[in-house]
């Protein structure tokens, strides 16, 4: 058995377990994630994500273990801009936060299977097509200058492709059952409410994915480099959601520094072909524009809501 083969074969396992704690052990009966046990899962998953970094680096060398922190950095700031999307979907729907960890659960497990399929094409495509890492680039540069111009978006499932064409195959009940995806009404399959709100949560990452993982490629072309980075930061995901979920909406010009960071990557994924840009110095940038726009959305005063206040009152 090759080396490669039980690198995969053994993080594979490892995702299997923890997926199974976390379902059938830590989150066996439905409850509302609190602020603190939040927390306390994001410093597993980032410590986890650390410890795994130092393995990289005993196993492959500084380059390597560099290469698997930008990326994982890259895939964790950008997932935050997501979690603005799923707060977006769970109010429109409504759905008790008791029942949201359940349906991120789910999400993720879907967005595990998107995210390899869209690395070994990314990484296929770079190899036969080489030419094709610029449009990568140029799509991230004009993703990031458009962020910042971007209204917010709204969410209407009845035009969502996915979920008209699933509405065709399965009725759909109006009410909540609980934290139940599909219900039996006089004999017939329902699905409820809350598997609409899966399959939202699906495609919002299947867009997500179209714009984190060619930025990702823009760090490393090793599969398992990149592949590991994403799950890491996938895996954490719903813990960072219930941890800042009441608070990101004060990080106000965040997207300004997301965006900031895929211009960056775009143009490290343009000029690659003749100038090679270190991987600590590419850690540092997006660091620290990550760190501006969080620093900057609490120094600044929000004008908008002062005047909403003086109004209010």
């Amino acid at each position: 058995m090759s080396e490669n083969l039980i690198l995969w074969l053994g993080f594979s396992f490892f995702v299997l377990i923890m997926l199974f704690l976390d379902l059938f052990v830590f989150h066996k009966k439905t409850h509302e994630v609190k602020i603190k046990e939040a927390i306390i899962w994001s410093v597993v998953w980032i410590s986890l994500a650390l410890i795994f970094n130092y393995a990289v680096y005993l196993w492959f060398g500084k380059v390597k273990a560099m290469e698997f922190l930008t990326a994982y950095v890259i895939e964790k700031s950008l997932s935050v801009d997501n979690l603005f999307v799923f707060i977006m979907i769970f109010s429109f729907f409504n759905i008790n936060s008791k029942y949201q960890h359940k349906v991120l659960f789910w999400g993720i497990l879907g967005a595990l299977v998107m995210r390899i399929i869209f690395i070994f094409a990314g990484i296929r495509l770079i190899d036969n097509f080489h030419w094709i890492i610029y449009v990568f680039g140029a799509f991230l540069i004009y993703t990031g200058i458009k962020i910042p111009f971007e209204k917010d978006k709204k969410i209407e499932p009845d035009k969502n492709p996915l979920v008209r064409l699933f509405k065709r195959f399965m009725p759909v009940t109006d009410d909540m059952h609980g934290d139940r995806f599909f219900v039996k009404i006089n004999a017939k399959t329902f699905a409820t409410p809350l598997f609409i709100t899966l399959i939202i949560i699906e495609f919002s990452d299947l867009i997500f994915a179209v714009d984190s993982i060619p930025a990702v490629l823009a760090i490393s072309s090793d599969t398992f480099i990149v592949y590991t980075s994403n799950v890491f930061a996938i895996l954490g995901l719903r813990a960072l959601y219930f941890a800042i979920a009441g608070i990101v909406k004060y990080f106000r010009y965040l997207k300004y520094g997301l965006a900031a960071i895929l211009v960056f990557v775009g143009v490290k994924m343009s000029i690659s072909g003749f100038y090679k840009f270190p991987v600590l110095w590419s850690l540092l940038i997006i660091i620290g524009l990550l760190f501006l726009s969080i620093l900057g959305s609490l120094i600044v005063p929000d004008k908008s809501n002062k005047i909403g206040a003086i109004e209010s009152t």
